[in-house]
């Protein structure tokens, strides 16, 4: 693993900036085109953002033993509304984490277990037809709440994979040529086991890259599984109980709000931009020899992520303002998912990280 403030191994070579044409150097850059047009967070408006975090934290924390990265993981998903996939061996408290959010924030809350016979209508809903007065009338399915759990969802199959596109990306459903608004904040969390690959289906790039964030969910320290069994015993963990409701979902659309209003200097688009073109022009910043691994770079996906994710963040640090530490804290979170490697890459042991941490080493930060 590398440091990604350390000087690149390879042979200096140009930093990659956006076609001038298109993206204004930094000193050309008008204040208005990196400020949205409603005006920065006021003092009171961070203020009662930083209040709102506090809570939801609190009220996190006294279900949830440690998983700090994954709190952080899922409020920035929440905050930047987008969809996040966790991926972790079972048994860490990825539900738990899931459900234990949406109680926090007084959000409706459904589990979908996939299964290979899990089919498109169960998701999305269907038309059901009443002989009582001879005609069809909708049913929706469990997708239409706030936070959606897809557990395992590499079990289902493409097909019903590809009933979440237009829920994730379009934030509606179509049942019977309507169409079917979902309510806002909607947020998907979706889970999947990587050591069980029977009965599974890889999820394709194109949901892949649906995901603002793909968190990896580590085992607990020591000292934090003692902590998870002293609260069996207390009971604080009974699984039948739920946390009391923090804030409500006017909060949450507060944080929201708040964060779409961040400011980003016109230089950290620049480095967003440019960290995304290197991905996809990798050999002249992190040479041939590492560049056979990447089979694919970035989608302009990924550079929306970034802004967005980094805008979230930001306001969890209750600054009004977006930092390259901010860029540089996302990076794996943002990009895992999106820069593909080869199966040479999988044969050699070479994770996507190892091949992130190298393009950020190339990338001069602003």
């Amino acid at each position: 693993m590398h440091d990604v403030n350390a000087a690149s191994p390879y042979p200096a070579a140009p930093p990659p900036p956006p076609a001038p044409a298109r993206t204004p150097s930094p000193a050309a850059a008008p204040t208005a085109t990196a400020t949205p047009a409603n005006g920065a967070p006021t003092d009171a408006e961070m203020a009662r953002a930083t209040e709102v975090l506090r809570i939801i934290s609190t009220s996190y924390s006294a279900k949830m033993v440690g998983q700090e990265r994954l709190r952080t993981s899922l409020l920035v998903s929440l905050i930047a509304g987008g969809h996040i996939l966790l991926e972790s061996v079972p048994g860490l408290a990825k539900t738990t984490a899931a459900s234990t959010l949406a109680d926090t924030v007084k959000a409706q809350f459904k589990r979908i277990q996939c299964t290979p016979d899990l089919l498109p209508s169960d998701i999305t809903g269907n038309q059901i037809y009443d002989a009582a007065t001879g005609s069809f009338r909708t049913v929706l399915g469990p997708v239409h709440a706030n936070f959606v759990l897809l557990d395992e969802i590499n079990r289902s199959s493409a097909k019903t994979q590809s009933a979440m596109l237009e829920a994730m990306q379009e934030h509606q459903t179509t049942i019977g040529g309507e169409i079917h608004h979902l309510p806002k904040p909607f947020l998907v969390i979706a889970t999947q086991n990587p050591i069980e690959q029977e009965g599974t289906y890889e999820l394709p790039e194109a949901q892949m890259d649906r995901f603002l964030l793909k968190e990896i969910v580590e085992y607990p320290s020591p000292a934090e599984e003692l902590e998870v069994l002293s609260r069996i015993d207390s009971g604080v963990l009974d699984p039948d109980r739920h946390v009391t409701s923090a804030v409500s979902l006017d909060d949450v659309r507060l944080l929201q709000n708040v964060a779409s209003r961040i400011y980003v200097d016109p230089a950290i688009r620049n480095y967003i931009v440019s960290i995304a073109y290197v991905t996809r022009n990798p050999a002249p910043y992190i040479g041939e020899e590492r560049a056979r691994f990447i089979k694919y770079g970035a989608s302009p996906r990924a550079s929306i992520a970034f802004l967005q994710a980094s805008r979230a963040l930001a306001l969890l640090k209750g600054r009004s303002h977006v930092l390259p530490e901010d860029i540089r804290e996302l990076r794996h979170l943002v990009l895992r998912h999106r820069v593909l490697l080869t199966f040479e890459a999988d044969a050699e042991g070479v994770r996507s990280e190892e091949i992130i941490d190298q393009i950020f080493a190339s990338v001069p930060t602003p």
